[in-house]
């Protein structure tokens, strides 16, 4: 499975962004997938992911009420309110078949990213 992200940039404070994430394969669709991100010079962190059988949804607290993340098939996406500086990192979209994998950080297949920078 080849995961594609797109739709970063930059944006000010408050903005908005919707990042996509495309992924080739025709089993993709049943995967659990989700969205991690690394700000600079910090850790990768798990942020949203998505179930592929029952449609659940995750997000870590600090994006709790300003991202959701959904899906069409083999494309993920993640609408970003209110975003913030805070929120600046290269985000990059995971896929597993398992759902605590995606959760977890250990799933199988990784985009590249694409780059967030929220100016304040």
């Amino acid at each position: 499975v080849e995961l594609v992200e797109s739709g970063g940039g930059l944006v000010q404070a408050g903005g908005s962004l919707t990042l996509s994430c495309t992924a080739s394969g025709r089993t993709a669709s049943s995967y659990a997938m989700g969205w991690f991100r690394r700000p600079p010079g910090k850790e990768r962190e798990f942020v949203a992911a998505i179930s592929g059988t029952d449609g659940r949804t995750n997000y870590i607290d600090s994006v709790k009420g300003r991202f959701f993340v959904s899906r069409d098939k083999n494309t993920l996406f993640l609408q970003m309110n209110s975003l913030k500086p805070e929120d600046t990192a290269r985000y990059y979209c995971a896929a597993d078949p398992a759902w605590r994998s995606v959760l977890i950080g250990t799933n199988d297949y990784w985009g590249r990213g694409t780059q967030v920078t929220v100016s304040s």
